[in-house]
């Protein structure tokens, strides 16, 4: 079950869900819109599963930097979110579709528990501007059925995560740096 909007802003105001920062005009009829935040790493050279990945990082100029195709930026959301109650759901939308930039379709899952600031998985299909803040895609807030576990319970993978994070697959690869 999808939390509608105004279920959204009670979860809000009862702590069942955070957003920082939480702006009630960002709410549509079953979803929140977070904005791009500050900060892109653009992935360097070829990638490989067993190693870390090498990046550049840049902040975004309040005058907006051009992505270019055939890049891998990972950038992160402005605002930190999470629930101890109900899964999240995060994905790009019509906006930002439609001018060709790809965000975060290979994890939009966020379990419950895991309170951050989303990492993002951002391509473009042409060259694009884009700016800090903007609006960049929706957020949806899941019901679970079962019993919940969190997602910061030790060992899990990303628990710890702050800001813009790289793939952490080496980790689980044999051969790959430990």
């Amino acid at each position: 079950m999808i939390l509608t909007g105004p279920g959204i802003a009670a979860a809000v105001a009862t702590g069942e869900i955070s957003i920082d920062p939480f702006e009630p005009a960002r709410l549509s009829p079953n979803a929140y819109d977070w904005r791009l935040g500050e900060t892109l790493r653009i992935c360097d050279g070829d990638l490989d599963a067993a190693r870390p990945t090498t990046f550049t990082e840049t902040t975004i100029p309040a005058t907006g930097t051009v992505l270019e195709p055939g890049v891998l930026y990972l950038g992160m959301t402005y605002e930190k979110t999470g629930s101890e109650t109900y899964a999240q759901m995060l994905n790009g939308d019509r906006t930002t579709g439609s001018l060709g930039i790809w965000v975060h379709v290979s994890a939009p899952l966020g379990h419950v528990g895991h309170a951050i600031r989303w990492t993002l998985e951002i391509r473009a299909t042409k060259r694009v501007r884009v700016y800090p803040r903007m609006t960049f895609g929706k957020l949806i807030f899941l019901a679970t059925a079962g019993d919940r576990a969190s997602y910061q319970r030790e060992g899990a993978k990303y628990a710890a995560t702050e800001g813009i994070d790289i793939s952490r697959l080496y980790t689980e690869l044999a051969g790959g740096p430990r």
